[in-house]
């Protein structure tokens, strides 16, 4: 996954290819919200200002930042509210997406770092949206009551094929029924995390994905796992074909991500579903103030049955006393993870 993913000059954050859009007719294979609407953005916006605020930091760090659309939004709606950070800094592995960020981010260029590394210790907030997804996972393959690590070798003629092969690795919880089970576990995400811990020594973090609290994302009847592919805004399950051309993720065990975070030195300041983060960040305010197609894009954020439910987010504080932050103030699931 890793290889397929970021090897430079053939994996698929790695490549050329067109990744972000709307629609399959741009080349596209996928859209985030931030390219949905620009609402995202700016209710988020909301809560890094806050945050910024509580931990008194002036630095925001995205990690990921695809077309640049989310910072863009983000440094808008701060300037709007007369709290833009002193600096800006992305960490992006794609070179082509890096330089349409900076083409996109130009009115913003005195504020705009790129970095490689994270330093040795940071004050900031920091931003993920879609990140975590797109960490390499484990695959574990419980068959006939026996695990396996599932891993890739060459055939015979010479295509990749998958070979499962006894493990230790177990997933962290344990899974009722003997039935076979397919399911990921998610080392680097969480060591991910852990080391932010290290770095991050006052400050805040916002991660937005899809996934699960652990007893959901292990749950018997999720046999079959979450790992899938994307191409042309089409869903396959097969990570073999079309290598590089296509992403490849998983949904994120969010618990295991507040445990790593825990373990870090981190707080959890709360868990909740996009939804009601949105709401929460004032969401009904700016879709009044929308003409109607517009509130129609940006409702999507919000609707069950299209971002509002499957995507979380979660939000780490780090160094300072943690406070009722903004985006938890209802619906928190914290209990849940």
């Amino acid at each position: 996954m890793a290889l397929a993913l970021y090897e430079p000059g053939l994996g698929y954050y790695a490549n050329e290819t067109a990744k972000f859009g709307a629609m399959p007719a741009t080349g596209s294979d996928f859209v985030t919200a931030p390219e949905i609407s620009p609402v995202f953005g700016q209710l988020l916006a909301a809560q890094v200002a806050e945050a910024l605020d509580k931990t008194a930091t002036r630095e925001i760090w995205e990690f990921g930042a695809g077309t640049g659309a989310l910072a863009l939004q983000i440094l808008d709606e701060l300037a709007a509210l007369g709290a833009l950070p002193e600096r800006y800094t992305i960490v992006d592995v794609s070179g082509t997406l890096r330089a349409r960020q900076k083409l996109r981010l130009t009115p913003y260029e005195h504020l705009l770092h790129w970095a490689d590394a994270l330093p040795s210790s940071l004050e900031a907030v920091l931003v993920g949206n879609e990140v975590l997804d797109a960490m390499p996972v484990q695959l574990l393959q419980r068959t006939s009551g026996i695990w396996h690590e599932r891993g890739v070798v060459l055939a015979p003629d010479g295509a990749l094929a998958w070979e499962d092969r006894p493990t230790e690795a177990r997933p962290p919880m344990e899974i009722e029924g003997g039935h076979d089970y397919l399911t990921e576990i998610h080392a680097q995400g969480e060591a991910f995390i852990r080391t932010l811990g290290e770095t991050l020594t006052r400050g805040a973090a916002f991660f937005i994905d899809y996934g699960f609290g652990e007893s959901e994302y292990y749950h018997p009847q999720r046999h079959m796992g979450t790992l899938v592919c994307h191409r042309l805004h089409q869903v396959d399950s097969d990570p073999l074909a079309d290598l590089g051309l296509k992403d490849i993720t998983a949904h994120v065990n969010f618990t295991g991500t507040a445990v790593a975070a825990q373990d870090a030195g981190f707080e959890v300041l709360g868990y909740t579903s996009q939804a009601h983060f949105l709401i929460n960040c004032g969401l009904a305010a700016k879709l009044d103030a929308l003409k109607l197609q517009q509130r129609s894009m940006a409702a999507k954020l919000m609707m069950e049955h299209e971002m509002g439910e499957l995507f979380k987010v979660i939000g780490l504080s780090r160094g300072v006393e943690p406070w009722a932050a903004l985006g938890f103030s209802n619906g928190d699931r914290s209990h849940r993870l």
